[in-house]
Order: structure tokens, then sequence, then C-alpha cells
């Protein structure tokens, strides 16, 4: 009976000392992998996009000039409002501070713009009609934004210098007191320079891409064309007749677009070593 009960114990530490060995022995798994928390979002960034959307113009046509018949001044005023869809591409930077953004954007649109007005203006003793087209083909502006964040959400003011290109086409027709028909036309392209100031909403769907909602008023300035120089080739009783026509340019414009922010650079994963 002691020889079995010997033997057994043996046995038992014999066991116990294999467990602690192998516990003692080096791990041979791989080394856990050390994935960084996910980068925290900032408007920080360039970026490029687009944007659709609709305006309407305003200002009214004043005709004025001379009618050598008469000897009396022309001046009418005939209100047009153009308007149409506007869209186009978007480029820019902006930097957060705390909950800070400023930035800078540059635009350029397309657009549907147009307007049509249509005057009688007594000349040589009868009434002549002068037709005014006047559209829009491209609009661009250079703006500063401010803006304040919570989070992924922006609301933001702009402002800064816009340029649009214009063109106007004239026609004028009607019959002077002498029963002689008069008819001419004239073209002019215009380029203005003035200024844009607005604001927005913008929401980061992810940490690259956005999207925005914006209102602009924009002042392009006055455009004052001399509608037919050689009035006088077409009819001798209009020596000394002069027509100018003067707009005052402006546009309210609503558009919704969006944005993708490139990542400049961001935290590189890291495998823990042991």
């Amino acid at each position: 009976m002691s020889r079995k009960f010997l033997l057994a114990s043996v046995g038992a530490l014999a066991l116990t000392g294999s467990a602690a060995l192998a516990a003692d022995l080096p791990s041979r798994a791989p080394p856990p992998v050390y994935l960084p928390p996910a980068p925290v979002f900032t408007w920080t960034g360039i970026y490029v996009g687009g944007q659709i959307g609709y305006a309407w113009g305003g200002g009214s046509d004043n005709f004025t000039g001379y009618d050598p018949f008469s000897g009396l001044g022309i001046a009418t005023s005939i209100g047009g409002t153009p308007n149409g869809v506007i869209g186009g591409a978007n480029v820019g930077y902006n930097l957060q501070i705390n909950q800070w953004v400023v930035g800078l954007e540059g635009s350029v649109d397309g657009t549907s713009l147009s307007t049509s007005t249509n005057a009688s203006l007594p000349i040589l003793g009868g009434l002549f009609n002068v037709n005014a087209n006047t559209s829009a083909n491209i609009e661009g502006s250079i703006r500063g934004r401010v803006g304040i964040a919570w989070d992924r959400a922006l609301i933001y003011a702009t402002g800064g210098v816009a340029f649009g290109g214009f063109n106007t086409n004239y026609s004028i027709y009607g019959t002077d007191v002498f029963g002689n028909t008069f008819a001419g036309q004239n073209s002019f392209s215009n380029t203005r320079v003035g200024w844009t100031v607005g604001g927005g909403i913008q929401y980061a769907v992810t940490n690259n891409w956005s999207v925005r909602a914006e209102y602009r008023y924009t002042d392009f300035g006055s455009i004052n064309n001399g509608l037919f120089p050689g009035i006088a080739s077409f009819d001798p009783l209009l020596t000394g007749a002069n027509l100018n026509d003067n707009r005052h340019l402006t546009q309210n414009q609503v558009q919704v677009g969006f944005d993708y922010k490139f990542d400049l650079g961001g935290p590189v994963p890291v495998v823990a070593k042991y």
C-alpha cells in the first residue's frame, strides 16, 4: 500500500512541474496590431466641388437721348427681371482654428439669365420702338469665407470680388413724321467687375465629402451703351440725334452644391513590437 501511495505522489508532482514549465515558456502567438483611433474631423484642407441653382436680377433699362426734330431730350425707364439657371465649379482652402473656420474660394458659373425690354420713344414726330435683349453667359468670383463650426456642421459668411460677361442686342424701328421708315440694330459685349456677399450652411457627410446651400447678392455696377452712333446714316433727319441705354446690373442667387476635401496627411497605423 505504501509503495502505491508513493508512486501516485511522484506522478502528481511530475504533472504539476510540467504544467508550470509550459506556462513559463515564451508565447509564439503573433503580436497584436495597434489600430490608432479614427482621425478627428477638421474642416482644414483644399477642396473642389460644384454647384447649381437659380438666379434673378434687378434694374431697369434707362433710355436717354436727343431728338433734333423736336429739340427735346428723350428719357424713359423700362424695368426687366432677368432670371435663369446658374451652375459651375469651385475650388478653395479652409483653415480651422478651434471652432472658427476661415478660407478663400474661387468659383466660375455658366448661366442662362436673360431678359428683354421694349420701349416706345417719340422721335422725329413719330414713335420708334426700341428693343433690348440682355443675357449673362459666364460669371465668377473670388471670395473670403469665415464661419463657425459645430463638429461637421458649418455656418459661414462669404464676400469678395465678382465678375461677369454680358451681351446686349438692340433693335430700333419706326416711322418719322414724313412717313420715312427707319430700322437699325446694334450689339454690345461688356465685362463688369463688382462685389458679392452672402452666406450659407455646409455639412460634412464624411471626412471628405460635404454638401452646402448658399445665397449671394451681387452688384456688377452699370453698363452704358451708345446705341446707334451712326444713326444719321439711316435717316438724314436724325442728324444730331443720339440714344443711349444705361442699366444697373444686380443679381440674387441661391445654389446647392457639394465639395470634396483632400486629406493632406494623417496618422500612419503602428504595429506593436514586443
